[in-house]
């Protein structure tokens, strides 16, 4: 079982930026592939960032070249530093865990943070 809790939502002005964290609890964080999703009103959860448990990092066209994901194996966290916001970023934003053991799957889902751009 793995329990995420992200942190470091709010409002801010466009162009701004914000650090959202995630932080794991449980066991074998670092064997774990991480992401952040983000559901905006009115549309479907999309995927905005993921880094695989060996480093190798992708990105939604909509946020590369602003957004930065990162992991620390040492914390149990996953971070996403988010740049030059945009109104359209506004969205909550769910952390993601997620690996396959024996062709078994395992998900899990942080409970989410909103993140609002506005002026």
């Amino acid at each position: 079982q793995v329990q995420l809790v992200e942190s470091g939502g709010g409002l801010v002005q466009p162009g701004g930026s914000l650090r959202l964290s995630c932080a794991a609890s449980g066991s074998s964080f670092s064997t774990y592939d991480m992401g952040w999703y983000r559901r905006a009103p009115g549309k479907q959860r999309e995927l905005v960032a993921t880094v695989s448990s060996g480093g190798s990092t992708m990105y939604a066209d909509s946020v590369k070249g602003r957004f930065t994901i990162s992991r620390d194996n040492a914390k149990n966290t996953v971070y996403l530093q988010m740049n030059s916001l945009k109104p359209e970023d506004t969205a909550v934003y769910y952390c993601n865990a997620r690996k396959v053991v024996r062709n078994t799957g395992y998900v899990y889902w942080g409970q989410g943070t909103q993140v609002t751009v506005s002026s």
